[in-house]
């Protein structure tokens, strides 16, 4: 019976030591799921969503300089008043609703991760460069795959009904965006919703690089002064985004054609979004208009991308402050 109980109490013992949460497992789950990290990934979203907004026919005229490589405009000013006149006032906005959609999911998704990958890595030292861009990689392989799908839907819905100069363009007519889903997923197959994933994959240096830079400029500025100004904010959103644009654009461009995914390009492989596909796309690309072809729409989307990443991390910052100041908590975030 004394070899019973012992028996027992052991079991006992080893079921209490299982019911307790390890201090370092429960802290590394209050580092990812935190109300301070929630506070970041709405705020990140509500700055998107508003910068997108305001500057949507931006990227418009961006796109359609992307994908369609036979329009003759290369302007934005010329592209936007080309397309209100063949197309009405309203059509710089179309699609915006699927584009916001998208847009502040993968904002939420980025932010959150980044900021709760950070508060669990740094852990309330100073961060440096080769973690912010470490982090900025992590968080952007898991927004492109959880996201990638939304942005092939809305970049079609974006071009329907455009009036195209490329004869190898196939129009698309969907009705919405899950009629869009359904479509898609009936006659090109579940994967064709990850079109473009294999660059996204490999642009996810573009918002990485994005926040190394302005992470950078943040934590120098903030050993002079004790908080942002706007100004600070939308300039340094502004330089962040305009160096990492101009590294990646290439490869942005391949990204919008095969999620557009419409062209009648390259037909002996069905597996778009491969390196094959890439390479195949940069060739054709520079065969046509040369090098500078693969800048091709370049203003347009400095113009668009810089303006929306400065408002958007004035908006950000502003919104994140305003929201630790209203809740009275400290601010706790590594800089």
């Amino acid at each position: 019976m004394a070899r019973v109980g012992a028996t027992v109490d052991k079991l006992e013992l080893r079921a209490t030591a299982a019911s307790q949460p390890e201090p370092t497992r429960a802290a590394a789950m209050s580092s990812v799921v935190s109300y301070e990290s929630l506070v970041h990934a709405v705020s990140g979203a509500v700055g998107s969503v508003t910068a997108m907004t305001v500057f949507f026919p931006l990227d418009t005229a961006r796109l359609r300089l992307q994908v369609d490589e036979k329009r003759k405009s290369k302007t934005t000013p010329a592209v936007l008043l080309e397309i209100i006149k063949e197309e009405g006032l309203l059509a710089p906005y179309r699609g915006w609703f699927p584009v916001i959609s998208s847009l502040c999911c993968s904002n939420f998704v980025y932010f959150y991760t980044f900021n709760s990958l950070k508060t669990l890595w740094v852990k309330g030292q100073h961060s440096s460069t080769g973690k912010d861009l470490v982090l900025g990689v992590v968080a952007g392989v898991v927004n492109v795959l959880l996201t990638t799908p939304l942005w092939v839907v809305n970049t079609r819905l974006k071009l329907q009904g455009a009036k195209f100069r490329n004869e190898d363009i196939v129009p698309t007519n969907y009705k919405g965006i899950i009629d869009a889903f359904h479509q898609i997923i009936r006659d090109e197959g579940a994967l064709a919703l990850w079109n473009g994933t294999f660059p996204s994959l490999l642009l996810v240096f573009n918002p990485a690089i994005q926040f190394m830079f302005y992470e950078g400029f943040k934590r120098k500025l903030l050993k002079k002064q004790t908080q942002l100004t706007s100004l600070d904010a939308f300039v340094m959103g502004a330089v962040a985004k305009a160096v990492a644009t101009t590294l990646t654009y290439p490869l942005q461009t391949v990204q919008s054609i095969l999620r557009f995914g419409r062209h009648r390009l390259n037909p002996e492989n069905r597996t778009l979004g491969s390196l094959k596909n890439v390479l195949y796309l940069l060739r054709e690309r520079v065969r046509r208009f040369g090098l500078m072809g693969l800048y091709k729409g370049l203003e347009a989307k400095l113009l668009q991308t810089v303006l929306t990443a400065a408002l958007m991390f004035l908006v950000y910052e502003k919104l994140t402050a305003a929201t630790f100041r209203v809740m009275g908590l400290k601010h706790s975030r590594a800089h």
